[in-house]
């Protein structure tokens, strides 16, 4: 548990400093949904290194408080909220990303911004509803521990349950980013070969510059979508072999191995936008203070400046 409350602290400080070059750039209004995507991962960063915190001190719960923090943070309730509000969120970027690169004419027309804001308050308003429901109806408090998902109705609850959500929050997604990803190189080929094949004046330099923007988005979020899939794979895997009608035992050191690896997925995120995003990247690399250049520009101003005097002299 002291790794995964590690991954949570440098997830927090580094989407955090993401956040702040998106504010920065002045890309959080014109990329909302990425901005919010990386909001979404800082939120889940902030209560995993609280809840695993709270895990390793092994607190015994009792009364309306033990109740309460079962309810809300020892469950993995908020960390929830925040994990699935990102994986709606990842899907409505996608879309998104789809519209706005394969059919570019139809969303300049079409597509709101009341629409981008509409999917970022239905990615948080969703994953409360959800989760809250869940959790609140199958987490109890048992001789001072709280227990997550063991309160089901029946066997069978417990089956349909997790087929849905793994269909739904993964093997969907997983879909869908295939399918609109691929289409969505295949037309920033094509746009590419076109604009090379110009022998004339071409396109103009803000229409040159708009497909860069498009393109160096959709490349980065493709990185991220990629990683969810490959992180997440294991620890949906496993679910299934243990909650499918199987021989294999819930074993918890396996468990918690691919939980470890699920939960990297928040802290590499933010190295994507950082090395993929170029108005982000911009900002980044200005915060990294360049104390030997300034000396060589200081050196090369006093050089310039020494010259007409020593002409003078010799005159």
């Amino acid at each position: 548990m002291g790794a995964v409350v590690f991954i949570g602290i440098v997830g927090t400080a580094t989407n955090a400093l993401i956040l702040y070059a998106f504010v920065a750039s002045k890309q959080h209004k014109k990329h909302a949904l990425v901005f919010n995507q990386n909001a979404l991962d800082l939120f889940s960063c902030v209560f995993l290194a609280i809840t695993y915190t709270m895990k390793l001190c092994n607190v015994h719960l009792s009364g309306s408080l033990g109740h309460w923090l079962c309810l809300m943070l020892l469950n993995n309730n908020l960390l929830r909220i925040g994990l699935i509000g990102s994986i709606v969120n990842l899907a409505a970027v996608t879309v998104e990303r789809y519209l706005r690169v394969v059919h570019g004419a139809w969303s300049k027309i079409k597509l709101r911004n009341w629409m981008i804001y509409s999917a970022v308050a239905f990615s948080w308003l969703s994953a409360t509803v959800y989760n809250t429901a869940v959790s609140f109806t199958t987490s109890s408090v048992i001789d001072g521990v709280c227990y997550w998902s063991v309160t089901w109705e029946s066997r069978v609850a417990t089956l349909v349950h997790g087929i849905w959500s793994l269909t739904s929050f993964y093997l969907i997604m997983v879909l869908l980013f295939l399918l609109c990803y691929w289409r969505i190189l295949v037309t920033i080929r094509r746009q590419a070969s076109v604009m090379s094949g110009y022998a004339g004046p071409g396109p103009s330099n803000a229409q040159v510059q708009s497909n860069k923007m498009q393109s160096s988005v959709s490349k980065t979020m493709i990185l991220v979508c990629a990683f969810f899939a490959i992180s997440w794979m294991p620890l949906n895997l496993y679910y299934c072999l243990v909650f499918l009608p199987t021989n294999l035992t819930f074993l918890v050191d396996i468990y918690n191995a691919f939980l470890f690896i699920s939960f990297l997925y928040f802290c590499t995120n933010p190295f994507i936008y950082a090395f993929k995003f170029d108005p982000v990247k911009e900002v980044l690399l200005r915060l990294i203070p360049r104390k030997k250049t300034t000396q060589q520009a200081n050196e090369n101003v006093q050089d310039v400046g020494a010259q007409p005097v020593s002409k003078r002299t010799d005159k």
